[in-house]
């Protein structure tokens, strides 16, 4: 069976992540959805608020499991005996700092593989950060987000 990993902060999950998760479950058996723990991060999110609104958000999809992790990745990775870690590129910009990342986790579990994914043109600008940016200053983020996601942000902003 080939697993993947798909490895993320998803603070919260965009549209975006989604369509790389489809494109991700075309190609492997099964999708584990890694929420990374990151205590050195400041989140708007708890993970369990992330990783609810992940499952909420990818309802239906089969082929996919949310899971959350603290610490490496390719660690992570190996105790979950997967073939690949799925990143998504939105711009060439991102593709270096990704690049650094793949080698790194090569050399530490050299069995993993990195699958960079892109998704649909009119989700590469979007990012999590922009997103809760413009969900806080009222904007409409309903093409970015699932309506769960966008009822969790309203709710945060409120607060």
């Amino acid at each position: 069976m080939s697993l993947a990993i798909y490895p993320g902060s998803f603070d919260p999950i965009t549209k975006g992540h989604i369509d790389v998760l489809k494109k991700a479950i075309k190609i492997f058996d099964k999708v584990i959805i890694a929420v990374s723990i990151n205590p050195a991060k400041t989140s708007m999110f708890t993970v369990q608020e992330r990783v609810e609104m992940i499952k909420k958000s990818i309802e239906g999809l089969e082929k996919v499991e949310v899971d959350s992790f603290e610490g490496l990745t390719a660690k992570y990775a190996r105790e979950k005996n997967a073939n690949a870690i799925i990143r998504g590129l939105r711009a060439v910009s991102d593709f270096e700092y990704e690049m650094q990342m793949a080698q790194m986790n090569n050399s530490i579990y050299d069995e993993i593989e990195t699958i960079f994914l892109v998704p649909k043109s009119k989700y590469n600008f979007i990012s999590s950060s922009i997103v809760k940016e413009v969900s806080k200053l009222g904007g409409d983020i309903n093409k970015f987000v699932t309506p769960i996601v966008s009822k969790y942000l309203v709710e945060h902003n409120k607060r």
